[in-house]
């Protein structure tokens, strides 16, 4: 694994890779079309998102071969600044979102974590992608000690077993999984 920030994208970059809608992803999904494996994916605040060069790789892994438009993926990269390109999950570092860091902090709603974002108290998210703001961890873990001395009441104490879950691969609290909706979510129930 590199140092610094990967490349990635979530589902609407990656239809606008292939110059689908968005919900062609969700399509490549589904266990009927069994295209897109999602485990190729990492789960972040219960989205999906995939390393850059896993999804322009993606078009030519597939049986109908797709076109790749290179500057979409150009466009990408320079939105998401300085970066590197990675091809498989195992290759990411820990990734949070909003769900994760109110686990991390154990705060005690939402509204605490969305304040201090509002406010510019918390750090600028590493990545804004369809629509969700995503943060390193050590981005997020580095910004504690400020956050505790801006704080009036809350204590934005790292909660070290979390942290190291997420480290590891092995987070299931909130967010770490994608619940299913439509068709296929009925016959699992």
């Amino acid at each position: 694994m590199a140092g610094g920030k990967p490349y990635l994208v979530g589902h609407q970059e990656f239809a606008a890779l292939y110059g689908v809608e968005a919900q062609m992803v969700s399509q490549w999904l589904a266990p009927s079309r069994a295209v897109l494996d999602p485990a190729t994916a990492i789960v972040v605040s219960g989205v999906r998102y995939w390393p850059l060069g896993f999804a322009c790789r993606f078009g030519q892994m597939t049986a109908r071969p797709k076109t790749l438009h290179l500057e979409v993926k150009e466009r990408l990269m320079a939105e998401q600044g300085e970066g590197w390109m990675a091809f498989s999950r195992e290759e990411l570092p820990p990734i949070v979102g909003q769900q994760e860091i109110i686990e991390l902090f154990r705060l005690p709603k939402q509204g605490n974590l969305a304040t201090a974002i509002a406010t510019g108290r918390f750090p600028e998210c590493d990545w804004l992608l369809s629509g969700s703001r995503l943060w390193l961890l050590d981005s997020v873990i580095e910004a504690a000690p400020g956050l505790l001395n801006s704080a009036r009441s809350l204590p934005w104490e790292v909660d070290e077993q979390v942290a190291a879950a997420l480290r590891e691969g092995r987070y299931d609290g909130p967010g770490s999984v994608v619940f299913t909706r439509g068709r296929h979510a009925r016959k699992r129930q």
